[in-house]
C-alpha cells in the first residue's frame, strides 16, 4: 500500500488541479428531463474485503453525483454470496425492469481480480470466470439502450472491444495486457477505484473528465511505486455521455 502521506498529498494535488481547471464545477446529475441512472455494483471476489468496500463505495459516489434510480449493491465474502455470474444476470434484468429502456441509463460497476480470460468470481467454494462475451450478452438482454460499464480489475481492457459502442461507454482499470493494483484485503479502494470514484468523480462534471483525471493520478501513483503502468481505458459512449451532464 502507498504510505498515508503519499495518499494525502496525491488527493490534495488532484483537488487543487480541479479547482484551478474548473473552479465553478457543479455536481454531476442526469439531465433534467426524466432520465434516471440505475446502478448495479458487484464485488465479485469474496476472499478479499477490498472488493466489497469498493463495490459499496463506488455505488455511493455514483448515487451522490447523479439523479439516481434503483441501486443494487452485491458482494461475496469468504463464506459465499450472491455476486455470481448468475446473480449478475438476474440483477441486470431486475434493474432493467425499473428503467425506461429508451431514456434511462444503466450504470454497472464490477470489481475483482482479472485475467486475459475475464473477471474472477469467488463466492465461498464457488469459482467462476465472467468472460467478455458473457457480460456482453447479459447487457444486451436487458434491453436498456444507454449503458455505462466500469470494470476495476487486472487485464480488464479485454472487455473493451467486446462491449464498447456508441450506446455503451466502457471504462476499465487496465488495458488487455497489464495488471492494475491496490487489491490488498484491508484496503478501502484499489488504485483505480480510489482515483476514479473516490477522487475524480467527486470533483469533475463528466465521466470523460473524471477518467482523464483518474488516469493521470493512477499513472503517477504506479510510477511512484515502480509498477508497470496499467493504462486504464475508456471507449464508446458517444450517445451516453450527453445524458450525464452537470446540472446548471
Amino acid at each position: 500500500m502507498t504510505p498515508t502521506s503519499w495518499t494525502a498529498w496525491l488527493r490534495a494535488l488532484s483537488v487543487a488541479f480541479v479547482l484551478i481547471a474548473a473552479p465553478s464545477a457543479s455536481p454531476v446529475r442526469a439531465v433534467e428531463n426524466g432520465h434516471k441512472v440505475g446502478v448495479v455494483s458487484f464485488g465479485l471476489f469474496g476472499d478479499q474485503g477490498v472488493f466489497r468496500r469498493e463495490a459499496t463505495g463506488a455505488a455511493q459516489v455514483v448515487a451522490s453525483r447523479f439523479a439516481i434510480g434503483p441501486v443494487d449493491v452485491q458482494y461475496n465474502v469468504r463464506t459465499g454470496g450472491a455476486a455470481t455470474v448468475e446473480g449478475l444476470a438476474k440483477s441486470l434484468q431486475a434493474e432493467a425492469r425499473r428503467l425506461d429502456a429508451d431514456n434511462d441509463v444503466l450504470f454497472v460497476i464490477l470489481t475483482s481480480h482479472g485475467s486475459p480470460d475475464g473477471l474472477a468470481v469467488k463466492a465461498g467454494r464457488l469459482m467462476q470466470t465472467l468472460t467478455p462475451s458473457e457480460l456482453a450478452g447479459m447487457l444486451a438482454r436487458t434491453g436498456v439502450r444507454h449503458k455505462v460499464v466500469v470494470i476495476s480489475a487486472c487485464y480488464s481492457g479485454v472487455f473493451v472491444r467486446r462491449l464498447a459502442s456508441p450506446d455503451l461507454l466502457v471504462i476499465t482499470a487496465a488495458d488487455a495486457r497489464h495488471s492494475s493494483f491496490g487489491c490488498e484485503d484491508r484496503a478501502r479502494w484499489t488504485y483505480f477505484g480510489d482515483a476514479f470514484f473516490n477522487i475524480a468523480l467527486r470533483h469533475t462534471t463528466s465521466l470523460k473528465d473524471a477518467f482523464a483525471l483518474a488516469r493521470g493520478l493512477v499513472r503517477k501513483r504506479e510510477l511512484h511505486e515502480h509498477f508497470d503502468p496499467s493504462n486504464p481505458q475508456m471507449a464508446g459512449g458517444a450517445n451516453v455521455e450527453p445524458l450525464l451532464v452537470a446540472r446548471p
